[in-house]
């Protein structure tokens, strides 16, 4: 991550606070914690360009489901099984993830070579938008680590709901 991505990430202290806080509002879940997430993500997506970071593209993996396969192996012409062996490994979990970071459909400039058929994990990322916000708080906390979008969102929600 470059320094200027830096001053999004919080300090250790600072990001334990924020995760307590995410336990609570799990607990209560607020019937606004959609709209409070959704709005802090639109703010911070104004500010933050994804292509100057890809952080995310860098250190994890999405899971690849198989219709997400598919369609990738499609458009590199070849079968899905050959996709699986040259790219993927299935993880711990039963999941196919790719086999080494980054990426390796990772540009130079942290554009993605697959965009227009990307793994549905990579579209929905860093998943700070979607709906039922209070089934992935904890993935949202584990993304606090990578992405600093999440870091502002997350700051942003907790500081919502001090209020």
């Amino acid at each position: 991550m470059t320094e200027e991505w830096e001053e999004y990430m919080m300090p250790d202290l600072e990001k334990k606070d924020v995760q307590d806080a995410f336990d609570r509002i799990k607990k209560k879940r607020p019937k606004n914690l959609d709209d409070v997430f959704h709005a802090a993500h639109d703010l911070a997506f104004e500010k933050i360009n994804c292509l100057n970071c890809g952080n995310c593209c860098k250190t994890t993996s999405p899971i690849f489901r198989d219709v997400d396969v598919s369609r990738i192996a499609k458009k590199f012409k070849m079968t899905s099984g050959e996709f699986e062996n040259r790219y993927l490994r299935m993880d711990d979990e039963n999941d196919w993830v790719l086999q080494e970071s980054p990426c390796a459909f990772l540009n130079e400039d942290n554009s993605c070579f697959i965009y227009d058929v990307r793994p549905q994990a990579c579209r929905e990322y860093p998943h700070t938008d979607r709906k039922k916000m209070y089934q992935v708080l904890d993935l949202t906390k584990k993304n606090m680590d990578v992405c600093p979008a999440v870091n502002v969102i997350a700051k942003e929600v907790v500081n919502e709901f001090k209020k």
